[in-house]
């Protein structure tokens, strides 16, 4: 396995490599590369990925990119919420004092992250060439939005995923509302309520993954696909194969795996099937078990942004029937007034910075959570031309 050529340093929040298979074609590595954030997502991390990522689209040379992260605990955990922290309060403040209403556009940093977030996001679901995305470890948030579009998505034996954005008075974004509403039945609602996390098999019931692959096979996967004669025709059977026969092979260490998904599909379907969130919320918060798992989703749901259960809600009824392209341009709407808005400033505040666990939620119950208040966060002041993400397509 022979490195052709070494792009980044090992500084960098992604580090980007070359290696060359047998019959001259090559891979790119693209690696995650801030372990001691649990590799969380940085608006340079995304301009490194995205830049590097359209030099291989263009690269006839280069076969298929790997989607990695250093460190063994995760694949990423999120956003870096630091920045987008500060420059809320700061957007707050001018409104506050000015006596002016939000503007989404006031808070430029913000305007930035979520739109170069989303291009990345959406370039890898439309990429031309195979991507494997290798989803090891703790895989949250903006983790699962750089997971979700790649052609081939490994899961291990120790990927833990979830969508936890209610715990910070956010909602499943980063495409989130595409793949939650094709998730099987009431799953993808369930989720984003819930914030509860899943397993590899449940991730590849939930959609989220196709393959579930021992992490102690990664170097043979990776040597097998030194040997495979790309050509640009079959190179997506060829990566699915390599997989395939990896999955076969390492099916022994996921025996036993828990499957709460699986598990309680029914019962889920039941509870979020009510014909509205106030309903669905009863059912679940009520629920009388002794499953972890379960006790788990009740009591984030508890606890977590009535505002964004709302949010989760609606989105996924909204955009139903919307391309993947429609709904990134309204996620960028909404998550601009989530910024301009107090809920997620406040849930970093309790989980991150402060860590009082905490949160004074506003509104605080999904019973003050009005109609009006709701329909705000899509109120648009972009044109359909003019959108900062019109282009997509």
């Amino acid at each position: 396995m022979m490195a052709e050529v070494n792009i980044s340093s090992a500084s960098t929040p992604a580090l980007f490599e070359e290696l060359t298979a047998e019959n001259g074609k090559r891979i790119g590595l693209a690696t995650l590369n801030v372990e001691k954030t649990l590799n969380a997502i940085s608006l340079e991390m995304v301009d490194l990925l995205d830049q590097q990522l359209r030099a291989w689209a263009a690269d006839p040379q280069l076969a298929m990119v790997v989607l990695q992260a250093a460190g063994e605990k995760a694949f990423c955990a999120g956003g870096d919420l630091q920045g987008l922290y500060r420059t809320m309060l700061d957007q707050h403040a001018t409104h506050k004092q000015e006596n002016t209403q939000e503007d989404i556009r006031s808070n430029s940093y913000a305007c930035d992250f979520f739109e170069r977030e989303y291009r990345l996001d959406y370039l890898i679901h439309t990429y031309p060439k195979p991507i494997l995305a290798w989803g090891h470890g703790i895989v949250m948030g903006g983790g699962i939005g750089l997971m979700a579009g790649a052609s081939h998505r490994v899961v291990t034996e120790k990927s833990r995923l979830a969508m936890p954005e209610i715990t910070i008075g956010l909602y499943p974004d980063v495409g989130g509302t595409w793949f939650l509403n094709r998730m099987p039945g009431q799953a993808g609602l369930f989720l984003a309520l819930s914030g509860a996390s899943i397993g590899a098999a449940d991730a590849i019931f939930a959609r989220l993954a196709d393959y579930q692959v021992s992490h102690a096979q990664k170097q043979a996967v990776l040597a097998a696909l030194l040997s495979q004669p790309w050509d640009g025709r079959q190179d997506d059977v060829l990566l699915g194969q390599v997989l395939l026969d990896a999955q076969d092979q390492g099916a022994a260490a996921f025996a036993g795996a828990p499957v709460p998904l699986q598990q309680h599909f029914a019962l889920i379907n039941r509870l979020c099937s009510a014909p509205t969130l106030a309903q669905v919320v009863e059912n679940i918060v009520t629920l009388a078990t002794e499953d972890q798992w379960l006790q788990r989703g009740i009591a984030t749901l508890v606890a977590g942004s009535p505002g964004s259960a709302w949010l989760s809600h609606a989105l996924q009824k909204r955009a139903r029937h919307m391309s993947l392209a429609e709904i990134f341009r309204l996620e960028y709407v909404v998550s601009l007034h989530c910024a301009a808005r107090t809920d997620f400033a406040e849930g970093i505040r309790a989980l991150i910075i402060d860590k009082d666990r905490q949160p004074k939620w506003q509104p605080a119950t999904l019973a003050a959570v009005t109609n009006d208040w709701g329909d705000g966060f899509f109120a648009n002041p972009w044109s359909e031309k003019t959108h900062p993400l019109a282009d997509l397509i």
